[in-house]
């Protein structure tokens, strides 16, 4: 593999990269909230990694968004 093959483990990994859209989550997350933002990545790349059907990714969204909701509802 020559060095212009090499992944790029810091500012492009694989599985930020393999959304079939071909788009990189962080070009939608970054015009989000944190605690949002963080929810759509692990929603993004659930089947992209881990091999257990998606459910650690889906269980770390999940704990965002409850986040997120706790957040707002404090604020009303």
């Amino acid at each position: 593999m020559g060095s212009k093959d090499k992944v790029d483990m810091v500012n492009h990994p694989p599985h930020y990269t393999q959304h079939p859209s071909g788009v990189e989550c962080i070009q939608i997350t970054e015009h989000m909230n944190f605690c949002i933002g963080n929810a759509v990545k692990y929603l993004w790349r659930a089947d992209l990694k881990h091999g257990d059907g998606g459910l650690e990714d889906l269980e770390k969204a999940k704990w965002y968004v409850e986040k997120e909701i706790a957040r707002r509802q404090a604020r009303s």
